[in-house]
């Protein structure tokens, strides 16, 4: 699967998301449809928490479409920490992280080995 980007609604949301849930740290799945990240879908049973959150992987849909994983750095760190360079391998290819504050320049995408990925905002 080759994504092509982001819809600028879903960034806008995770965004919106980081800074409703901060201080506490929210994570989810991302689906794609026809190369666009388009979709974000918190998991049954997931647990968030000041320093993570924890997700059901046995509740992650299965079908082709999904892209990776998206999820908050409150402390404004937009680097995959330890824990997730485990978990990205494990939810897709591509993942998000956004930290505070929150706005349109605090999020960076990754592939699931921890190396930056550039992923274009599409309207």
């Amino acid at each position: 699967m080759t994504i092509r980007g982001i819809r600028r609604a879903l960034l806008d949301l995770l965004l919106e998301i980081g800074r409703e849930s901060h201080p506490r740290e929210f994570a989810g799945v991302l689906r794609e449809e026809e190369g666009i990240i388009s979709e974000f879908s918190l998991l049954p049973g997931t647990v968030t928490g000041g320093e993570s959150a924890t997700l059901f992987l046995d509740m992650m849909p299965l079908d082709t479409h999904l892209a990776g994983s998206a999820h908050s750095h409150p402390n404004g760190v937009l680097s995959p920490s330890q824990a997730d360079l485990s978990f990205f391998p494990r939810t897709g290819r591509y993942h998000l992280i956004v930290g505070y504050p929150y706005d349109r320049e605090s999020w960076r995408c990754f592939y699931a080995d921890g190396r930056p990925a550039e992923l274009e905002v599409v309207a």
